[in-house]
C-alpha cells in the first residue's frame, strides 16, 4: 500500500485592505447609470453646496503642509498640531529656521510624525532653493516634492481651484463602490472611473462630497442609511439594512 500523500495545508484567506473594514462593501456592475449618478449629485449639492477641506490652512504652502501631515491621521489631529505650529511657521522659510528637531514637538501628537517632519522640512527647502518660495501648482512639481503623492497633489490642485481632481482616501473608495459609482480594486483605478462617470459640472466638488458623506453618513461601520439623503439611490442600501450592517 502506497503511503498516504500529505495534504496541503489550506490556503490563508486574503487579507481585507484597510478600506474593507466595517460593513461590506459589495461589486456592482459598472458603469453606473448616468440618470441616478446625477441625481446622487444632484442632492449632495443641495445640502453641501460649498464644501470644503476640514484642514486649516491660510496659503498653499500651509495647505500642502497639512495635508502631507493628514497622511494616516485625522484632519480633527492635525488642526490641533498646526494650530501651534502655523502661528510660528508659516512659510517656507520660517519651517527651515524651525528645522526638523524644532518641527517634531509640535507634530508629535500625529502619526508618522518623524518621518512627516524630515518630509516637510525637506519639501520646504525644495520650494525655497527650487520655487523661489512659492509652492509650485502644477501636479508634476507637486508630486516632485517630498512626501507628496498623487493623492495629497490632488487634494491641493482641487482645493486652490486649479485642477479638477478626486483623492481616492478610505472614504471615497468606500462610499463610490458602495453607491456603485466604481468597483475597481485600488485608489488610482477607481479615481480613473470616477472620471468617467461623475458629471463634468459635478466633478470640481465632488471628491470634497464623497469625502464629507462618508465621514458623516456613509461610515465604514454603522453607515446612516435611514437618514442619508441618496438612500433610495444606493444599490448597497438594502443589503446593509438585511445584514444588520446599517444604522438609523
Amino acid at each position: 500500500m502506497k503511503p498516504a500523500k500529505a495534504r496541503k495545508p489550506a490556503a490563508k484567506p486574503a487579507k481585507r485592505p484597510a478600506v474593507m473594514t466595517g460593513a461590506a462593501i459589495p461589486v456592482w456592475r459598472w458603469p453606473p447609470d448616468e440618470d441616478r449618478v446625477e441625481a446622487i449629485f444632484e442632492r449632495l449639492s443641495g445640502v453641501m453646496p460649498e464644501p470644503k477641506t476640514e484642514l486649516d490652512f491660510s496659503n498653499p504652502f500651509t495647505l500642502i503642509v497639512a495635508v502631507a501631515l493628514s497622511a494616516q491621521a485625522t484632519d480633527v489631529s492635525v488642526n490641533k498640531a498646526t494650530e501651534r505650529l502655523f502661528k510660528v511657521a508659516d512659510t517656507p522659510e520660517k519651517m527651515l529656521a524651525l528645522g526638523e528637531e524644532g518641527l517634531i514637538p509640535y507634530i508629535a501628537s500625529i502619526g508618522l510624525y518623524r518621518g512627516k517632519a524630515k518630509n516637510v522640512i525637506a519639501l520646504s527647502r525644495i520650494v525655497l532653493d527650487q520655487h523661489g518660495g512659492e509652492v509650485p501648482l502644477n501636479r508634476a512639481d507637486l508630486q516632485a516634492l517630498p512626501g507628496v503623492g498623487r493623492k495629497t497633489a490632488s487634494v491641493v490642485l482641487n482645493e486652490l481651484g486649479i485642477e479638477a481632481a478626486i483623492a481616492v482616501d478610505t472614504h471615497v473608495f468606500r462610499v463610490s463602490h458602495r453607491l456603485g459609482l466604481a468597483n475597481a480594486g485600488t485608489p488610482d483605478k477607481v479615481e480613473a472611473q470616477l472620471f468617467k462617470v461623475v458629471p463634468e459640472d459635478w466633478l470640481p466638488k465632488a471628491h470634497h462630497w464623497l469625502i464629507l458623506h462618508g465621514r458623516y453618513t456613509c461610515t465604514a461601520r454603522k453607515p446612516k442609511c435611514l437618514s442619508c439623503i441618496i438612500a433610495d439611490l444606493c444599490p448597497s442600501r438594502a443589503g446593509l439594512m438585511a445584514l444588520g450592517e446599517a444604522a438609523g
